[in-house]
């Protein structure tokens, strides 16, 4: 059965694949057709992740991608990608007026330094095929202030601009790369975040048009048709993905 968005015989790298986002999209993956290399910090938790998928030539590499040495390491056990999904990423909130170094580090090291610099390694190995697609999992932090989220949404921002130079200068070898901005998605983040700021968030989410947040599988499900190859013809775009909202996160 012809199916534009199929994803056999490609294999896509997860970041962040130990839980919510990156699980979501590692399974939706793996349903697809698509072999399936997952890294990211626990490796118990990324064994979690493998089982939860579809049978298939799937490779987990536990890794800290805040630390060069360990991106070099994966890197060089990796096969020839058709696609990567750039989605590990923390946040923390703190009042600007609070902010210390190490809530940078914290944030801006995985969000940022981690993905430019597994990119750079990946492309520098010939590790990524002609064609291939590159996703990154942003945010609508940077259009939606919220107290407290600065550095995170300063951290989206600037991976936003990272990726549209990246567009360009991979375009020559037709690998295309998006980005989606997710608005609020439930994830151990977002549960996180209610719990500490004693927010409702079951009453906020019903700001939204479409009366709900997201949900991880949301995001995959864009995430499949950006590495397929039914986009063939989309690269330095970036896909707001709110439930109809103008894209305020309500914290």
């Amino acid at each position: 059965m012809y199916n534009p968005f199929s994803l056999v015989g490609k294999t896509i790298l997860v970041t962040g694949a130990s839980s919510g986002i990156g699980r979501s999209i590692a399974i939706e993956c793996s349903r697809m057709g698509a072999n399936v290399v997952l890294t990211a910090r626990n490796e118990i938790r990324l064994k979690e992740t493998l089982s939860l998928m579809e049978s298939g030539e799937h490779l987990v590499l536990p890794a800290d991608l805040t630390k060069e040495e360990d991106i070099i390491k994966i890197v060089n056990e990796m096969p020839l990608l058709n696609g990567v999904v750039n989605n590990a990423g923390v946040g923390n909130r703190v009042l600007c007026k609070a902010i210390k170094e190490s809530d940078l580090d914290e944030v801006i090291l995985p969000n940022l330094y981690g993905p430019v610099l597994l990119q750079r390694h990946l492309l520098k190995k010939k590790r990524v095929a002609k064609e291939a697609s590159i996703v990154m999992i942003a945010s609508r932090a940077p259009y939606a202030p919220s107290i407290g989220n600065a550095v995170y949404s300063a951290s989206k921002g600037a991976i936003l601009g990272y990726a549209n130079v990246l567009a360009l200068e991979c375009a020559p070898l037709k690998i295309r790369v998006n980005s989606i901005c997710p608005a609020m998605v439930w994830t151990e983040l977002v549960e996180r975040d209610a719990s500490l700021m004693g927010a409702d968030y079951e009453d906020l989410q019903q700001k939204y048009p479409l009366k709900r947040y997201g949900k991880p599988e949301d995001v995959a499900y864009l995430s499949i048709y950006l590495l397929s190859d039914a986009s063939s013809w989309m690269t330095g775009s970036s896909i707001d993905l709110t439930g109809g909202g103008e894209g305020t996160l309500t914290l």
